[in-house]
């Protein structure tokens, strides 16, 4: 009896022998570590967290700007539904008006952001064909939006081009309304500018949100464990009995 229990002693202090070398070599590595030192791992998940929330906030900014200048005069264009094959437009009469109340509308204005005192009205005239019915006079317009910024866009130059009585022009009338003229008119142009202003930023931001939520978010969807409740017995309390005429203490059920 003297022998095992001597033999179980050893075994115990020699498994809290190899316990503490355990202990000592882990403390050992954490002091080799310097303070703040990342391992490979932490450096990359660090690096890919930046990279990542520098092209989504890049991507999210530019549709701010993107949506309102090319987007949506885009959209706009390809709602108006203009004919895809030029037709011959001359014309007919232009106007120089000034003033805010005249100029609602102009030809041409650079800057669309920008109040316009000074405008120009330039109509037209064409011939009806089989997708559109003839008008007698159209207004004549750089773009959707009447506007646009330099160096793409020069009013100085359409007007010039286009704003004296009698110039005959290749044009695009809308078949959705008449009276409005393009000079210029791709569907191609305007499917690839929704594309590339407006689906790619919106992937890019969308894809790298998702990543980083899922690196750096709990994404698993566990069931919350519901605590059983145990049964526990009747409780019997202790009642007092005077019967006999001595103070003496039975168990009585509660329920009783």
């Amino acid at each position: 009896m003297r022998s095992s229990s001597s033999e179980l002693l050893l075994d115990q202090q020699e498994e809290i022998r190899k316990r503490k070398i355990k202990e000592l070599a882990l403390a050992k590595k954490t002091q080799t570590r310097p303070p703040g030192a990342r391992n490979c791992r932490e450096q990359a998940l660090f690096y890919a967290t930046s990279l990542l929330a520098i092209l989504a906030i890049a991507a999210g900014s530019s549709l701010l700007f993107l949506v309102p200048l090319y987007v949506d005069p885009a959209i706009s264009t390809l709602a108006s539904d203009f004919v895809t094959e030029p037709i011959n437009c001359i014309t007919t009469r232009v106007n120089q008006l000034s003033g805010l109340a005249n100029c609602s509308w102009s030809s041409c204005r650079e800057g669309c952001t920008s109040d316009a005192y000074h405008c120009t009205h330039i109509y037209v005239s064409y011939n009806g064909t089989a997708e559109l019915n003839s008008t007698e006079e159209a207004i004549l317009l750089v773009n959707i939006k009447g506007c646009g910024y330099p160096p793409k866009i020069r009013c100085a130059n359409f007007t010039e081009t286009f704003g004296e009585e009698g110039i005959e022009f290749p044009c695009y009338p809308s078949k959705e309304n008449g009276t409005v003229v393009l000079t210029h008119y791709i569907k191609d142009e305007q499917i690839a500018i929704i594309i590339h202003y407006f689906a790619v930023p919106f992937v890019v931001t969308l894809a790298t949100s998702v990543a980083l939520c899922v690196m750096h978010c709990d994404c698993t969807c566990t069931p919350a464990r519901r605590k059983k409740r145990s049964r526990r017995p009747p409780r019997i309390p202790l009642r007092p009995d005077y019967s006999d005429g001595s103070l003496s203490i039975s168990l009585q059920p509660a329920y009783s």
